[in-house]
């Protein structure tokens, strides 16, 4: 690095020389004009006589670097290995003068285009007094990480020290109190990036100094409580390239180190995209550590072997204490290709900001079409399948070539296990309901009611959406289509649900599948405004007397989802659930009175009255799923087994 900023013709002070061998090393390649200032007696004595006969050319001088006495513009490069992190402990006022006077030294006796080199940890005080100091006179900022040689570092190729070392290259500039300062920071042996602030700077040097206590950890041992995830950026992207997530084994493997790229398309499955998919992942594989690697939506990508040669130097860096050098690395993925995923539409919606609509090849060749939003893009809000039309369909029979028409929305399929489970909800309405009213509180792509109205021409739909920007999504990309049985309401939820409940408007069903915008609690779905006791009150106050209520529950805090499920019961008489398999969410069936047999209610046997509500349900969603066959015959929703496994929370 010091290559780069110093020519051997170049006169060189170095600052706070130390015992240090940097300058002697620098000599011995071609350095012979370099001045050496200490404030320590010894150490000037030391290193003088230590040279004298190899290193003529070189001296060495007490001198306090606050108060040279060297003219000005005497040098063209200074270096200062350690004198700054020395003198920079604290930002008391005393530090910060002491400081500020070295660096006025430093500037005066610097040439004009001269180089002062700083080598230091840039802790926080540091790099905070440097960059004050020289943004007052706009002198260009470049900082470098400078990584260890090989030979130098850890087994798994991690350095044995923790915290990277940085060089600070700073220009001197003429004072040009107008010009924007540049500001550079530049990873490694890569190219600059320039920056657009101070405060990104400041803030790019922290994620590498969080990088390589990351990478220390890593290198010395396994991490087992957490998948540590891990972004890597190109030099002038503002998104993530990559995404990266460290799986470490439970067990001992014989296999060490492997590499899983996920194909486009393919990053939202269970197994790619949750903590516990990955686990299964990796313990499939049979590595010890095993690295899953997400591939970006706003980056291009040409092949899986470019893929590899751009990952393979980084990924080492990654690699556990087990890992031997000079082992290959494997570079696993589902098939040599990198997957296909287009995006169809990009969007800004007031509510949940960029979205993209997608069309993304996922398992046994199947085309998907997903909505994503991009401050969460490792989670569908919702997806569709994409099918040839019938007159494709019959030539791919035939043996023919492909046709060239567009692929159209399969309506007979629903993708999310807790949308097969509300579904089944309609289950639990009382057989004599032969024209149910549902009310659907969060439209989001339209799927779920798409599903509904296709499937349940009987039934009346109404579906409020907060975000008009949905409502359109759904019509234009996800197939769903307003007709006399259902009715939109582009509302607030709770609004609609109120005024219902004030008109004494009452609904068979009304269904909650909203999510939540708040990440700071443990609760994606409702929004904590849907759950309260006094809400969910006015909720079944919209409910006729043998009416159901549906709610897709993501909660993550055991503790609250406790309490949400006893303020239902507190307020239905009935209350069931579903787990969902590979999923968080919990859907809860709450019914305001389960009439069970006469012979039940007279002795208040429970258990015959659960057998019975059991009976009951599992016997309506049999029907329910006759009705479907009868609209879609290869329909492959199967509502009596997604709540084959019905939990009874509460029945009074």
């Amino acid at each position: 690095m010091l290559h780069k900023y110093v020519k051997p013709t170049d006169k060189v002070l170095m600052v706070g020389c130390g015992n240090s061998r940097l300058s002697e090393d620098m000599y011995d390649v071609g350095y012979h004009s370099i001045v050496n200032i200490d404030i320590s007696d010894i150490v000037i004595c030391q290193m003088t006589e230590r040279n004298a006969e190899k290193r003529e050319e070189m001296t060495f001088e007490k001198m306090d670097v606050t108060q040279m006495t060297y003219d000005d513009g005497n040098f063209s490069v200074a270096v200062d290995k350690g004198t700054l992190d020395a003198l920079a402990v604290d930002q008391e006022e005393a530090t910060l003068a002491t400081v500020n006077a070295m660096f006025k030294e430093v500037s005066r006796v610097l040439r004009l285009g001269g180089r002062y080199v700083i080598i230091s940890l840039l802790q926080d005080q540091v790099i905070q007094i440097l960059v004050r100091h020289f943004s007052q006179c706009s002198w260009p900022i470049r900082i470098h990480r400078v990584d260890a040689p090989p030979e130098e570092s850890g087994e798994g190729g991690g350095d044995n020290f923790s915290l990277p070392v940085f060089a600070v290259v700073i220009t001197k500039f003429k004072d040009m109190p107008n010009m924007k300062q540049i500001v550079e920071v530049c990873s490694g042996e890569g190219s600059p990036q320039r920056l657009d602030s101070i405060e990104q700077l400041l803030s790019t040097v922290k994620e590498m100094q969080y990088y390589g206590i990351v990478r220390h950890q890593l290198a010395t041992k396994q991490v087992k409580e957490k998948q540590l995830q891990i972004n890597l950026f190109s030099h002038l992207a503002s998104s993530a390239r990559y995404s990266m997530w460290v799986v470490d084994s439970d067990h001992r493997c014989d296999n060490k180190f492997a590499i899983f790229i996920v194909p486009q398309g393919r990053e939202t499955d269970w197994m790619f995209s949750t903590d516990a998919g990955r686990k299964l992942l990796s313990e499939s594989a049979g590595f010890e550590r095993l690295v899953v690697v997400v591939l970006s939506r706003e980056h291009e990508y040409e092949s899986m072997d470019s893929i590899k040669a751009e990952l393979s130097s980084k990924v080492m860096e990654l690699a556990p204490p087990s890992h031997k050098k000079g082992v290959q690395v494997p570079f696993l993925s589902i098939g040599e290709d990198i997957g296909s995923r287009t995006v169809r539409h990009r969007g800004h919606s007031q509510m949940s900001g960029d979205y993209i609509v997608e069309d993304a090849e996922g398992e046994a060749d199947q085309t998907f079409r997903r909505l994503v939003f991009l401050a969460n893009q490792n989670l569908v809000q919702s997806e569709v399948r994409l099918v040839a039309p019938p007159s494709e369909k019959k030539k791919k029979k035939k043996g023919g070539k492909k046709g060239s028409g567009s692929l159209q929305i399969d309506k007979s399929y629903l993708a999310c296990g807790h949308h097969h489970a509300m579904v089944a909800g309609l289950a639990f309405l009382p057989e004599q309901v032969s024209k149910p009213k549902v009310l659907l509180v969060g439209l989001g792509g339209g799927p779920l009611a798409a599903f509904i109205n296709q499937h349940f021409p009987q039934v009346q739909l109404e579906a409020v959406e907060i975000d008009e920007e949905m409502s359109h999504v759904a019509t234009d990309w996800f197939g769903f289509h307003h007709n006399n049985n259902v009715t939109v309401h582009i509302t607030d939820g709770l609004d609609f649900i109120a005024k219902l409940a004030q008109k004494d408007e009452k609904q068979d069903v009304v269904m909650f599948d909203v999510d939540s915008k708040d990440s700071s609690i443990g609760l994606s779905c409702p929004p904590p405004a849907f759950v309260t006791p006094e809400f969910l009150k006015t909720t079944a106050d919209t409910l006729g007397d043998e009416g159901v209520f549906v709610l897709n529950c993501v909660c993550r805090d055991a503790s609250l989802q406790k309490s949400i499920v006893e303020r239902i019961s507190d307020i239905f008489s009935c209350v069931t659930c579903v787990d969902i398999p590979q999923e968080v969410n919990k859907v809860i069936f709450a019914s305001k009175s389960f009439k069970a047999t006469a012979d039940c209610a007279e002795n208040s046997d429970a258990a015959r009255s659960q057998k019975e509500l059991l009976q009951s349900v599992s016997k309506a969603v049999q029907k329910l799923d006759r009705d479907i066959g009868k609209v879609s015959t290869s329909c492959d929703v199967n509502l009596a087994g997604c709540i084959a496994d019905l939990q009874i929370l509460s029945m009074k």
